[in-house]
């Protein structure tokens, strides 16, 4: 697939709206490891497209007391790939995490 070609205008806006996202899930994360946002919480804000496209390793590395290795782990226990995102887990896989890390 050969990569559009965007105008400086197109690639500006392009750039915005990515440091937009970053920002985003970047307090989401902040508002998950000080306690103001539970992991519940986080996942029923899976449908917006920002915070559907967070990794789920990134997000339980987030969580207070997980780092890389704890939450490839769980990853591993709960049968989840290290690619997934938060918009593509199941329901299974959804309620498995929250079981989990509850």
């Amino acid at each position: 697939m050969a990569i559009p070609q965007l105008t400086p205008e197109e690639r500006k806006a392009a750039l915005e709206k990515a440091k937009a996202a970053r920002i985003k899930r970047a307090e989401v994360r902040d508002q998950l490891k000080s306690g103001e946002l539970t992991l519940a919480d986080v996942l029923k804000q899976k449908d917006d497209p920002v915070i559907g496209r967070m990794k789920v390793s990134t997000l339980i590395e987030t969580l207070p007391g997980y780092g890389k290795a704890k939450a490839e782990k769980v990853m591993n226990e709960l049968h989840i790939a290290e690619s997934r995102r938060l918009r593509g887990l199941g329901e299974r896989q959804e309620a498995a995490l929250l079981e989990r890390l509850a």
